[in-house]
Order: structure tokens, then C-alpha cells, then sequence
């Protein structure tokens, strides 16, 4: 029987992230999927800020930036009454797309859909040498021992089934696997919001058929048909068409969508029709997020609208999240109580997002008084203004949420220390730089070009301002084998930025702990960021 330490079920860019993270810290894992690895229907759309910092750390982050849309490709959102009809409102997304840095991250959101993201991430995890990959190969069972898990696995290409013993199994395969059914989850939320179905098209320089111009997005405002949308996928000739069927599921062969397509682009269009695939919109999170050795992660354990593309973004940070405590287990520092932070960090954030991206869904304003929104008349014109004055106002937020992508902290966390000062302006469009205990570390430029993000990942951070005494952290972390780098920084306005003379960032990139002077018990401040011992519940409630 084959051993590894660590076993993820699923391949795609959840168990892949997790996977990549997992071999850039050398840690031996393997990925068992039971398809081949081939994507033959577009999903997810977004590789936001976040994600795409996690990128940069795995070193992939410019070959996901070179995927996809063209970088000259404009992110723009327009509300239209047809592509032959009238425009009713347009977006525009500065923020997105390219390499320019801006102020509050080293990596803009990206579109890079998962036709070409799972690639990237499928090729980069194989290549890492404590990683493997293994397609056409099925999970079917676990039990656990004394030890970790032993998962029953079927080599579908050549029919054998085999047992793999892995100290921690991690399951990224969606809410119906077997694992959360195993592990007994309940869904917290509402589980069918709406029935959809996706097709997926190809179009030769649509943009040329219209007066509106090239935009990522084109939202129609057609309450008949439930407002679909039509995105862009490759910047020339791929699409995808998303249709609301209502609340009862419909068979794709029963929907008519040639027709559709004739009413929204127009006709005489030459289109073909790739594939279609029926969805369900759901707004749940699961109950239960881990059992000993056995831990859920992306789709099995929230299901969001994708209205804002946070779904994916998601479940890229329970990779993360658990990439640095899987390998401090698996590397002995790890406490006995480190894996179990996952659930309390990570869950808050699923259901800030799944709530968000509900509400999204929710924002689209209607009522009869726009039934004649169409019309080539002056009361048409009327309430097309009317309704893109309240569609910017109510769906902005949609598609401009840095707020989401880098804004959500773990204040709740069992293994960060409180340090009593209030929580900064929080909303989906929203980022305030701060490192506040449980926050993201702010980005800044560092006077070599790196940015502080750059420091991060590998172990933990402890960041020197003014030249505050680090010695005590220092000398707990490696009595612990706690990996600590110590880093000085001389910069006025990056030590304005951190707000303490004092920040230990953990390997995630996440602030454990801050203060102007070093601790007086160092020890307890080290064993309770690595899960150790408990954080006092005096720090807690300051």
C-alpha cells in the first residue's frame, strides 16, 4: 500500500491550488481525479487580486496574466436591451486586468477562465517533485485508522482498484462526493435559488455585429427571459451564454436556444453551439468542515451565485489556508490543535461570501415600469436612463469588490492574538490596508522592488520596525522548530503602514500577532499561533 502524507480528492483549481502549494513548500502530496483533466465547459471567470497573489507565490502568476482575455481586451460590463437594441448601463473595471500594480496589491484580478487557469495550475502542480497527479482515477471510499485514512481508489484506465494510506485526506470534489456525504454535512442556507443553464459558444468577432462596442460582459435587461448574460472567454471568438430557467429544472433539449440567441444578438449571426450544461444556483455553506484527519475544502463545503466570481476565489483561500498547517503538521511543528483553526477562519468567510454573492443576485432592479425599456421612443429613453442610474449604483459593487478579495480577516481565529483595537471599514468594494491581528499583510514596494507580499510564505514573518527587539519571538520560534525569518525594514512609510514596531505574519500571509515591543512570554505568543496552546481568552476579549 502506497503512503503519502497528504491525499486530495478532486482536480480542479481548488485540489490543484492546494496541491501547488503543498509541492512549493515540499511537501509530499497526491491529487486523484477521475477525469482527464480535460475542461469542456467554461466555469469560473475571475482570478481575483487575491488569487493571483497566491499565483506570484507559486511563481505562475504571468502565465495566468498571458491566458485568456488579451490583456488589451477591455473588463467592461454593459447592460443592454440586445446587442441590436440599446445600451442601458456600463461598468468599467480600472482595476482589472494587465500587470500595472496598483496601491493596494502587486497583481490585479484577471479574466482567465477555467478552460485556461486549470491548465496552468494542472501543469505547474505535476511539475513539482513532491506532487502527483493521477488522472482517470477515482476515489471511491476511505476509512480511518488510528493514524490518518486508508482511501480505496479505481485506476479507470486499467481497471484495478488499489489503497492509499495518507495521514490527512482532503476532499475538493464537490458537495455530492462521497466524502461530506460520509462525514454526515448539513447545508446551512437555501438550496436551490434557481435552475440555469450555460451554453457554451463560439463567435467569430462578435463585436463587429454591434454598435456597443468589445465588453467582457454583456447583461441583458430582459425580464422575460430572466436577464441572461453573455461573457467572454478567449477575447475573439468564445462565449458563454448564461440562461436563468426559473425555479423548476428544464431538460437542455427543451430550450430553445436558437431562438435566444436570435432575440439577444440578433439575427443572421453565425454562431455554433460547443455545449450546454445544466447548473442549480445555491446559496449554502456546510455545517461541518472537517473530521480528525479528513477535511473539506471549495464546493464541498460552500456553493455560491457566481454573481461577482467569488465562488472559485473562495476556495483558492481554504487551499491556502490549509496549505501552511498541513505542512506544519506534516513537518512536526504543527500543535495538536492547528488544523482544527481551519473551520473557525475559513467558514466566517464562505458565509460573507455566499451571502454577498446571494445579495447580488438579489440587486437587479425590476417592476412593470420598465416593461417599455426597448422602445425607440422619448419614454423608452427615459427608462433606460432611469434604470442604469439604479443598476450602477446596485450592481457596481458586483463587479468591483476588492473589499471580497482581500478585505476578509480572521478575527474569530483560535490561533490569532487580538490586540483590542476596532475593526476597520469592512464592504464588497471596500479594502482598507491594515494589520490588525487576523488581516491580511498590506502590500507595499520595498526599496529592491519586492513587495512586502514577497517576504511571505515559506514560514513565519517577523517584520522589524525602528529596531524593536525581536530576540525573545526569535528564540521561542526555534526552541518550537518554528521556521521564523526576522526582517528589518528602514522605510518611514511602510512602518506607518504596518502601524506596530512588531508584526509576525504568518505563512499565509495573514497577521498573527503585532505590538511596539517584544512580549514577556515570547513562548505563549508562538505556541498559540501554531496551535499549540489556547490564545487566552483575556486577549480575546481586549
Amino acid at each position: 500500500m502506497r503512503e503519502v502524507p497528504v491525499l486530495i480528492v478532486g482536480g480542479g483549481p481548488v485540489g490543484l491550488g492546494l496541491a501547488s502549494d503543498l509541492g512549493w513548500r515540499g511537501i509530499e502530496c497526491m491529487l486523484v481525479e477521475q477525469g482527464d483533466g480535460t475542461i469542456y465547459h467554461p466555469r469560473a471567470n475571475t482570478v481575483n487580486s487575491r488569487t493571483m497573489e497566491f499565483c506570484r507565490r507559486w511563481g505562475i502568476a504571468e502565465a495566468v496574466r498571458n491566458a485568456g482575455a488579451p490583456p488589451d481586451f477591455p473588463p467592461t460590463i454593459i447592460y443592454t436591451t440586445g446587442l441590436q437594441g440599446f445600451e442601458v448601463a456600463r461598468i468599467e473595471r480600472p482595476t482589472h486586468g494587465g500587470a500595472k500594480p496598483l496601491p493596494s496589491t502587486p497583481e490585479r484580478s484577471q479574466r482567465c477562465n477555467q478552460l485556461f487557469f486549470n491548465p496552468i495550475l494542472r501543469e505547474h502542480a505535476s511539475s513539482l517533485a513532491s506532487v502527483t497527479v493521477r488522472h482517470r482515477c477515482r476515489f471511491e471510499r476511505f476509512r480511518e485508522t488510528g493514524d490518518g485514512v486508508v482511501a480505496t481508489v479505481r485506476d479507470l484506465a486499467a481497471d484495478t482498484t488499489e489503497e492509499i494510506g495518507a495521514r490527512y485526506l482532503v476532499a475538493a470534489c464537490g458537495g455530492a462526493s462521497a466524502v461530506p456525504k460520509t462525514l454526515g454535512v448539513r447545508w446551512e442556507g437555501t438550496p436551490v435559488l434557481s435552475y440555469h443553464l450555460n451554453v457554451f459558444l463560439r463567435i467569430k468577432e462578435l463585436w463587429t455585429h454591434t454598435k456597443l462596442g468589445k465588453a467582457a460582459f454583456y447583461m441583458f435587461v430582459d425580464p422575460e427571459l430572466r436577464h441572461p448574460s453573455l461573457i467572454e472567454l478567449d477575447g475573439n471568438e468564445l462565449w458563454r451564454l448564461g440562461l436563468n430557467l426559473g425555479l423548476e429544472p428544464v431538460p437542455a433539449e427543451k430550450v430553445d436556444i436558437a431562438g435566444i440567441v436570435r432575440r439577444l444578438i440578433g439575427p443572421g449571426i453565425q454562431y455554433e453551439v460547443i455545449s450546454a450544461l445544466p447548473w442549480t444556483c445555491r446559496s449554502v455553506v456546510a455545517d461541518r468542515w472537517q473530521r480528525g484527519p479528513v477535511v473539506l475544502a471549495g464546493d464541498a463545503v460552500h456553493q455560491h451565485s457566481p454573481a461577482g466570481g467569488f465562488g472559485m476565489n473562495t476556495g483558492m483561500g481554504d487551499a491556502v489556508d490549509l496549505g501552511w498547517k498541513l505542512a506544519a503538521m506534516v513537518e512536526g511543528w504543527g500543535g495538536a490543535d492547528l488544523l482544527a483553526s481551519y473551520a473557525p477562519e475559513r467558514k466566517p468567510v464562505a458565509h460573507r461570501n455566499v451571502d454577498e454573492a446571494t445579495r447580488n443576485v438579489e440587486r437587479f432592479p425590476e417592476g412593470a415600469e420598465f416593461s417599455g425599456i426597448s422602445a425607440a421612443t422619448a419614454e423608452g429613453e427615459r427608462l433606460r436612463r432611469k434604470l442604469g442610474a439604479e443598476i450602477v449604483r446596485e450592481k457596481t459593487k458586483q463587479y468591483v469588490s476588492d473589499g471580497i478579495a482581500l478585505g476578509y480577516r480572521y478575527d474569530p481565529s483560535p490561533i490569532v492574538w487580538p490586540d483590542g483595537t476596532p475593526a476597520p471599514k469592512d464592504g464588497p468594494g471596500f479594502y482598507q490596508p491594515t494589520s490588525r491581528p487576523g488581516s491580511r499583510a498590506p502590500h507595499a514596494f520595498l526599496s529592491d522592488g519586492r513587495s512586502t507580499l514577497d517576504l511571505f510564505g515559506k514560514g513565519f514573518v517577523l517584520l522589524r520596525f525602528g529596531g524593536a527587539d525581536a530576540r525573545p519571538l526569535a528564540a521561542a520560534a526555534a526552541s518550537r522548530g518554528v521556521p521564523l525569518t526576522e526582517i528589518a525594514i528602514d522605510d518611514p512609510d511602510i512602518a506607518a503602514l504596518y502601524e506596530r514596531r512588531l508584526v509576525l505574519v504568518r505563512p499565509d500571509g495573514h497577521v498573527a500577532w503585532r505590538a511596539d515591543r517584544a512580549p514577556d512570554d515570547a513562548a505563549a505568543i508562538i505556541d498559540g499561533t501554531r496551535g499549540a496552546a489556547p490564545v487566552p481568552q483575556a486577549a480575546r476579549a481586549a
